[in-house]
């Protein structure tokens, strides 16, 4: 299976290029700068140079599947918020759609079901992503969407909790959200699935399994 990854040089992406490597898959990290491919081809990843703000399609052609875990960042303004973490997911959505992608994996954020509720620094961050996740849900596209907690660089345990929700002020180290995604290509329990995650006591596919 070849699997692009979007946000591929993130933190949280690196994680997914090693994991998606180790499962037998083939990831294809897509770059906006030519500069990042040494390091990431040693993670074993391909790479594809791409801007979610420009022309997908050639990067996407040829992939199974897609994963989208990239992101404006917290320093960038509302623009580049919307411009990447909505107009960008969106525009990967319908690339995908466009050259049959079996699955897309789609890295969200709790509190994306009441952004109005959140800080008012998240707000614009969670509308985005409030509605890419809605626009892939209305895709027909086979898809799974994955709400962590709060991001830790911890070293990942391998447990988690999983569900439709979770304790909203739980966190989750960046390698377990990464083991996540990746299982979350072929386990045919979270198809069309939404679904929360933070540390826990369950192995991730068990945990993964059991929010049907």
């Amino acid at each position: 299976m070849k699997v692009l990854i979007a946000g591929a040089n993130g933190s949280t992406g690196r994680y997914v290029i090693e994991k998606t490597a180790q499962k037998g898959y083939h990831p294809i990290a897509m770059i906006r700068d030519e500069k990042q491919a040494e390091d990431l081809e040693k993670l074993g990843a391909s790479t594809i140079v791409a801007d979610l703000e420009g022309e997908l399609s050639e990067a996407v052609q040829g992939a199974d599947a897609v994963i989208f875990a990239a992101g404006s960042g917290s320093g960038t303004g509302d623009d580049k918020t919307i411009a990447v973490d909505q107009n960008g997911a969106q525009r990967l959505i319908d690339a995908a759609k466009k050259h049959n992608v079996k699955k897309f994996v789609m890295l969200s954020s709790i509190g994306t079901d009441s952004p109005e509720e959140g800080p008012e620094e998240m707000k614009t961050y969670l509308n985005a992503k409030a509605a890419a996740d809605q626009y892939l849900r209305d895709s027909e596209l086979n898809y799974t969407i994955v709400r962590p907690g709060a991001l830790t660089d911890d070293e990942g345990s391998g447990q988690i909790e999983a569900a439709k929700q979770v304790n909203h002020e739980g966190s989750i180290p960046r390698e377990d959200v990464a083991e996540v995604l990746v299982e979350c290509l072929s386990e045919e329990s979270a198809r069309d699935q939404t679904f929360e995650i933070i540390s826990g006591n369950s192995g991730v596919k068990e945990a993964v399994q059991s929010i049907m």
